[in-house]
């Protein structure tokens, strides 16, 4: 998720973090400094929250944790409430950068809390398993950044297709070099917050 942004290059500060949500704690890191203008990519003077919607346990005992989308919708959720009480974090607008089924999640969280999210960033992932509904309601700008040859985008077109908020469709270009894809779309991501976080805070969940 991100609030506001920093100017470029400015010094950050690293804080690991553990954020309650509904009887567990999720982990996370704090990337922040007092100027920045939200929570982004730090590339761009945004502050990040880098953060982990399941347990280390829920892993590793339930294969099938990642696909509990509503648990997971809950605890971005929880997160944006956190921020929402962090002094330095709380006047920050709040951008979410997802892949794999936290696409779906993201998905579900901003059409639950209409005014708390700017800008949504899904990296391929499982946008679809959020449901034609939610898909439908969905009025945060939204950008779907495709990789060359992914396996999911089939299952992101369709879902592209219910959409009927602000949104944009991206498929990236093969670079040849994983790299250089990875800067790719980082670079995707980074525009996309750009034009919809004036002043705002990133988080990325996993």
């Amino acid at each position: 998720m991100a609030p506001e942004q920093a100017t470029p290059h400015v010094k950050l500060r690293n804080t690991l973090i553990s954020i309650p949500a509904h009887g567990v704690w999720l982990d996370g890191l704090l990337s922040h400094a007092p100027d920045v203008r939200g929570l982004a990519l730090q590339a761009r003077g945004f502050a990040t929250i880098r953060l982990d919607l399941l347990t280390r346990q829920e892993v590793m005992r339930d294969p099938d944790a990642p696909f509990n989308i509503p648990r997971l919708t809950e605890r971005i959720l929880a997160a944006a409430e956190w921020i929402a009480h962090q002094p330095p974090l709380a006047a920050l607008q709040i951008g979410l950068v997802v892949r794999d089924t936290g696409c779906a999640a993201a998905i579900r969280a901003a059409v639950k809390a209409t005014e708390t999210f700017a800008a949504i960033a899904c990296m391929d992932g499982r946008a679809d398993l959020a449901g034609a509904e939610p898909l439908r309601l969905l009025r945060c700008p939204v950008r779907f950044i495709v990789s060359p040859g992914s396996p999911e985008s089939v299952m992101l077109e369709k879902a592209f297709s219910l959409l009927s908020g602000p949104r944009h469709w991206l498929a990236l270009p093969d670079s040849g070099d994983a790299r250089q894809q990875e800067m790719l779309q980082a670079r995707a991501v980074m525009t996309w917050l750009d034009q919809h976080l004036g002043s705002g805070l990133h988080a990325k969940v996993e």
